[in-house]
């Protein structure tokens, strides 16, 4: 990573800069605590110099205002009518009763229902099972040849 000298910070503290390097330069400060900690001295440095707000709240509120302003221009732009919300949920809604009036839902159900029906149908004993009986059977092999002796 390329750090920024002290003295460019101070070229940008100071305005000296073009717009394309001062985005550059703050852009770095995003990703950079080196060079935020020599943007702050340089801040520091001169401070005297730099200008004084003589009224904090117009200021602010001026601040304030172009948030807004910028929020409502936002909010103002137009969205095709496919891209709302709106229209999904319509075009849901609308499959849903489709599918429910022509009887969709109702034949899936009983498809998977034929499904579950035919494996429990197939289904195989546990090992365990197969394990009990095998022993049961074995204990009376043994009880019928102790009852012939």
């Amino acid at each position: 990573m390329t750090h920024i000298s002290y003295d460019e910070w101070k070229r940008y503290v100071e305005n000296e800069l073009n717009e394309r390097d001062r985005e550059r330069y703050e852009d770095h400060l995003y990703t950079c605590d080196q060079c935020l900690e020599l943007y702050l001295e340089a801040i520091t440095e001169l401070e005297p110099t730099l200008p004084v707000l003589s009224n904090t709240d117009d200021f602010t509120n001026a601040i304030m205002a172009q948030v807004i302003d910028s929020k409502e221009k936002e909010i103002d732009k137009k969205v095709p009518f496919y891209q709302k919300t709106l229209f999904h949920y319509t075009i849901a809604a609308a499959m849903t009763l489709l599918f429910m009036a022509s009887g969709i839902f109702q034949s899936i159900t009983n498809y998977v229902d034929a499904v579950e029906g035919s494996e429990l149908k197939q289904s195989t004993p546990s090992v365990t099972e197969e394990l009990v009986n095998k022993t049961f059977a074995w204990m009376d092999q043994l009880k019928n040849k102790g009852a012939d002796n």
